[in-house]
């Protein structure tokens, strides 16, 4: 599957227009805040996740230590960097991670890295999932 086609969390590091920008594609993303957990730790936006088979979409790596490293379960992860770019930039990279056809199937881990005009994009499916 390609990004777009799954459902997707944002955390709230995530600026909100990115995720106005992606409702108004019609893509199937409701942000942390809306869902009720503004202020929650990563552990339950993640439980969250798994609950309606969402993918975090964060500037937070933890999210990635909680998954791999805790063995917390997960649905999907994209992890961006830098988190501290602009809404433009953010969306081009999930564009990005969607264009790569990268055959996400869940559970998965993307690490998305933008250096200048170019984005490198690393897909992980953990093993014994």
């Amino acid at each position: 599957m390609s990004l777009f086609e799954l459902a997707l969390l944002a955390d709230e590091n995530l600026h909100p227009e990115v995720v106005r920008s992606l409702v108004e594609r019609e893509v199937d993303i409701v942000s942390a805040a809306q869902v009720g957990l503004s202020g929650a730790g990563d552990v339950a936006i993640l439980r969250r996740a798994v609950a309606e088979k969402r993918v975090v979409v964060t500037h937070d790596r933890d999210f990635g230590t909680l998954a791999i490293r805790a063995g917390e379960p997960f649905f999907g992860i994209v992890y961006l960097r830098p988190g501290d770019i602009s809404p433009a930039r953010v969306l081009a990279m999930l564009e990005a991670i969607h264009a790569s056809k990268a055959g996400l199937a869940p559970p998965f881990l993307v690490v998305a890295h933008r250096r200048r005009n170019t984005v490198r994009i690393r897909v992980r499916s953990p093993a014994g999932h």
